[in-house]
């Protein structure tokens, strides 16, 4: 019978022990360190569903973003209702507080979960991608801003990220972005057949989305276009320059050019780059978006948010992942089980950093110390009827080949574990 194959782009995640380098184990690791890092910012998880109506991104992520327009999975249910898979998750967690009547207080939140786009798979991007995000609602623009960076510098040093680079700019509000679309746009125009077909098509629907251009050539004509630190207040270039001189110069770049790819952000935007990535070389980037809550049907509430690429991370991280001692626990006889596993799972409390695998299948000694050895297991624990009536284990180290065994009672045992 012909095998079901997944679908491109898509991932199976397996965790394999003792593979550093597998890139499933190194996700779990990252979303690991991830959470101690959120939970430390006083940060609560929230968890939305995967599926929206389809109308929520239109509204919130923008009809002019290749999101929407080419990158949406969006499908009808049975009952004919137009819905898609999630492709980022601001829009979900602003929809639930709105639907929960929580949009008249500040809440600080973390989540994470897969998001989908249906995008051209390439190295660290895929259309089903694992991402976490953090929200911090009812904040106004200043304090959040910094205590925003500050977490992005805590990923930096925690997950070991090798010559970061975080790019921050000001987008003002909707009115100085409507004043700098119009002066973009009279810039460009009547240069407009020097652009290729998908800045031409950006500069139609939002002209500030040809500054994200990747195209070299459009780089060139960007070289003498408007800059918007020209249109934006006072405040908003004190707000930048109190992040540089925060935080150094060293780490924290002013990109006139950075616009984020999402329409429903206004003000402070960021994101963070990595040379080791190549060209797509950002693995986080959010900013402020005080109006979406009310173009989404709720009261007005300011907002800041950055979403993580978890894969892009797990990329370049230097992090080494947490060593836990295997031990590979071998019950020789069916009529000792019962105190076996009592010893088991008294051992398994004794030490945080102890991983204990209780081989379940029935076999020999011969294929269960050759199993152990494959788990990459440092200890073998046998207990076998003699030891049991004598209240004694074996235990046999599997770190080299010639490593002897030795003889423990219960008591020593739990001594033992303690130290490894």
């Amino acid at each position: 019978m012909e095998k079901i194959h997944s679908l491109t782009g898509m991932m199976d995640l397996i965790s394999e022990n003792g593979l550093e380098s597998s890139l499933a184990n190194k996700i779990f690791d990252t979303e690991k360190e991830l959470i101690k890092i959120f939970e430390s910012y006083s940060l609560k998880e929230i968890r939305t569903p995967s599926l929206e109506n389809e109308q929520l991104f239109n509204r919130s992520v923008g009809n002019s973003s290749d999101i929407v327009n080419k990158e949406l999975y969006t499908f009808k249910d049975k009952n004919e209702k137009s819905i898609s898979l999630r492709p980022e998750g601001t829009a979900g967690v602003v929809r639930a507080i709105i639907e929960k009547k929580l949009d008249n207080d500040n809440h600080r939140f973390w989540y994470m979960g897969s998001m989908w786009r249906y995008e051209r798979p390439q190295k660290g991007r895929y259309r089903q991608f694992y991402q976490a995000g953090v929200e911090l609602l009812g904040f106004p623009e200043g304090l959040a801003e910094l205590e925003m960076i500050s977490m992005i510098i805590s990923i930096n040093s925690r997950l070991e990220i090798k010559n970061p680079k975080i790019k921050i700019n000001h987008l003002g509000d909707k009115n100085v972005k409507d004043a700098y679309c119009d002066a973009l746009k009279d810039y460009l125009e009547p240069i407009s057949s020097k652009l290729d077909e998908k800045d031409f098509d950006r500069l139609n629907k939002n002209p500030m989305r040809v500054l994200d251009s990747k195209n070299p050539e459009t780089q060139k004509i960007l070289k003498n276009a408007p800059k918007i630190s020209d249109f934006i207040s006072d405040d908003a270039k004190s707000l930048l320059n109190t992040i540089k001189k925060t935080y150094g110069e060293d780490l924290i770049e002013i990109d006139s050019n950075l616009v984020r790819g999402l329409d429903y952000y206004t003000g402070f935007i960021f994101e963070a780059v990595s040379e080791d990535l190549g060209a797509q070389d950002s693995y986080l980037g959010g900013g402020r978006y005080d109006q979406l809550f009310e173009d989404l049907g709720g009261k007005k509430l300011p907002a800041i948010g950055m979403a993580i690429g978890i894969e892009r991370i797990a990329d370049i991280t230097q992090k080494s992942q947490e060593k836990k001692t295997l031990i590979s626990f071998i019950i020789l006889s069916d009529k000792i089980e019962q105190k076996a596993y009592k010893i088991a799972h008294d051992l398994r409390s004794r030490n945080n950093n102890l991983i204990i695998e209780v081989q379940l299948l029935d076999s020999s000694l011969k294929s269960k110390l050759r199993r152990a050895n494959k788990d990459n297991a440092s200890y073998a624990i046998i207990l076998g009827k003699d030891e049991i009536e004598s209240d004694k284990v074996l235990v046999k180290s599997l770190l080299d080949d010639n490593s002897d065994q030795r003889e423990l009672n219960v008591s020593e045992l739990e001594d033992f574990v303690s130290t490894l």
